[in-house]
């Protein structure tokens, strides 16, 4: 979504358009400026103080009216042309009538080059008149001076009306209307277009007394109004500027931030459909056994549906065990969300993905288990290796994205691994590695990914498999300077500690087929000195009948077989980031037998277990 910063002066307009952002909606500043005649640019000291009211409201665009070019009364200036070079902005001038050996007429001033700029002529039996417009990726800004003659002002309605609106874009139309709030005029364009201004007056300048300065928006577009400011502007021209912030609608092919991902996919037949969009949306999940029989599902806070940030997950439950199912995202921008009034933009729809729940009965599957890319480029090949085995959930095992900075560098980290493996079909678990909670964002970085607790360690089964997922923390002490004293993953390792044994115990764990634990620093195998995994779960795991125990951290591949007194499972340490040194790991279950391939970033096979 853009925001459009509009002033409205007697004698010029001038807007802005910033760039969009995941989090921020653009913004669009637009100002109007009506120049006083035979008064204000025959000298440079009256341009500069025009360019000076410019320079301080920052504007992308600036519509002028009135404004003299090499008339004898400016010197023989191109006054616009003189603002431009003083507000470092194009100039884009549009001729009214013949004056005083020169032209006369509206102008623009764009601080980015428009697509394309048209005249259209209008209407007015005491002097032509003229409408300007400029066409922008994503809307279009129309400047115009209104006939005296109210006839002629109410003929040009229609005429503005058709040009502005042949793009399909939102249409922000302002100047000089030369007409009161009640008239025909101004009731005729409200027909089309919504106001953005009251009626506080903006005419003569040192007292304003008159209102006929205004900002239009296109209704129906998903323009919508930020609110609005008459500028205290009293000699700078015969009228006071008026701003106004506008939001435009992002475009449709802007709106999703690449393609959704699955997480927390459960037997009991739920799945939750993670995504993110770049401006404010209302979205939901619509899903079915086939794409012409679809219900939709949207996520609800306490009965309201979640618009307030551009993070989404919809769970899907009710599904069937064993049943393949088609899903897509739709999501609509909400470019206006206040109280009473709300106004939406364009919508955006994703391809249809699929996936298919796992049942309790089920032994077979195929996982893929990656650990340390740090969002290098052995990414992409390591996906390549994986997808060739098709399988049917990926495990990143931490490391796997770089240490978060920002939101959006957690985002796209997110992205890089989802889209890669192809997350839109297979649901993905993320295990979180030492570099992975470092940097700014690292402690929102969880917000992105779910697991089914809620945790960042915790346990699911895929079919009668139980894996069980484990948060090692830092590899440092929490006492170590480079944390600040902002760390206690002490309390969470205690925290595991307590979980591990309640896990050991259940059920669940007892009765699975097989059992895998997964975990980014060894607890066995680990060259670090600093081993508080090791003193804390080691005597609990010692005695824990896991298959195998899948680990990374130290940048080279090893197997830890079973030793006495020690590990009773094997235990694989994934290597790095770089490509020669870079593993997969296949877990693959065929009915009771179940083997592990550890395969290299060129798809070399570098060691098979069977387990």
């Amino acid at each position: 979504m853009k925001r459009l910063k509009t002033i409205i002066a007697a004698t010029a307009l001038l807007a802005t358009v910033a760039g969009a952002s995941a989090s921020q909606p653009e913004s669009t500043r637009i100002m109007t400026y009506n120049i006083r005649n035979g008064v204000g640019y025959d000298n440079q000291r009256n341009i500069q103080r025009t360019a000076n009211v410019v320079l301080r409201s920052q504007p992308d665009i600036v519509a002028i009216q009135e404004v003299d070019s090499v008339t004898g009364r400016s010197g023989g200036t191109y006054v616009l042309g003189d603002l431009a070079e003083a507000t470092g902005m194009h100039a884009y001038f549009a001729p009214a009538i013949d004056y005083d050996g020169g032209k006369y007429g509206i102008g623009l001033l764009t601080r980015e080059e428009p697509l394309s700029v048209k005249r259209v002529s209008l209407p007015g039996r005491e002097e032509a008149r003229a409408l300007l417009i400029a066409e922008f990726p994503g809307y279009v800004a129309a400047c115009t001076h209104l006939s005296l003659t109210p006839e002629d002002a109410l003929a040009s309605v229609d005429i503005i009306r058709q040009a502005v609106t042949q793009s399909g874009k939102p249409a922000v139309v302002c100047g000089d209307l030369n007409s009161f709030p009640e008239s025909d005029v101004i009731k005729s364009l409200e027909r089309d277009f919504t106001r953005v201004c009251d009626n506080k007056p903006t005419f003569p300048a040192p007292s304003p007394q008159e209102k006929i300065d205004y900002i239009f928006i296109s209704s129906g577009s998903g323009a919508a109004s930020c609110g609005y400011k008459v500028i205290d502007a009293p000699v700078e021209s015969d009228h006071r500027p008026i701003i106004a912030e506008i939001t435009l609608p992002a475009p449709a092919d802007d709106i999703i931030y690449h393609q959704p991902y699955l997480q927390n996919m459960s037997q009991d037949g739920a799945v939750t459909v993670m995504y993110q969009t770049r401006p404010l949306c209302t979205s939901s999940v619509e899903y079915g056994t086939d794409t012409l029989n679809t219900i939709s599902a949207r996520q609800f806070v306490a009965g309201q549906e979640a618009v307030h940030d551009i993070e989404h997950r919809v769970r899907l439950t009710g599904l069937t065990p064993g049943q393949r199912y088609f899903y897509r995202v739709r999501a609509r921008e909400i470019t206006e969300n206040k109280a009473y009034h709300k106004s939406f933009g364009n919508e955006s729809v994703t391809p249809w993905h699929t996936f298919t729940v796992p049942s309790p009965s089920q032994k077979d599957f195929t996982a893929a288990i990656v650990n340390d890319m740090h969002c290098f480029p052995a990414t992409s090949a390591m996906a390549e290796v994986a997808l060739k085995h098709n399988p049917d959930f990926v495990v990143f095992n931490g490391d796997c994205m770089a240490e978060p900075a920002t939101r959006m560098q957690a985002v796209h980290d997110i992205h890089l691994m989802a889209d890669a493996f192809g997350l839109a079909d297979r649901p993905g678990i993320f295990i979180r590695g030492n570099h992975e909670i470092r940097n700014a964002y690292s402690s929102g970085q969880p917000s992105l990914v779910e697991s089914a607790n809620g945790l960042t360690y915790g346990a699911f089964n895929w079919g009668d498999t139980r894996f069980v997922t484990l948060d090692c923390g830092e590899d440092k002490p929490d006492t170590t300077w480079v944390y600040y004293g902002l760390n206690d993953f002490s309390r969470l390792r205690q925290e595991q500690t307590d979980f591990l044994r309640s896990e050991l115990s259940s059920k669940d764990f007892k009765k699975a087929g097989r059992r895998v634990l997964i975990h980014h620093i060894p607890v066995w195998g680990n060259t670090d000195s600093y081993r508080p995994c090791t003193d804390m779960w080691a005597p609990l795991l010692a005695k824990a009948p896991f298959d195998v125990n899948l680990t990374g951290h130290t940048h080279e591949y090893n197997r830890v077989d079973p030793t006495p007194g020690q590990n009773p499972f094997p235990v694989i340490v994934g290597g790095g980031y770089k490509l020669d040194g870079a593993t997969v790991m296949i877990l693959r279950r065929r009915g009771d037998e179940m083997t592990l391939t550890v395969l290299g970033a060129d798809g070399r096979t570098i060691d098979t277990i069977s387990l």
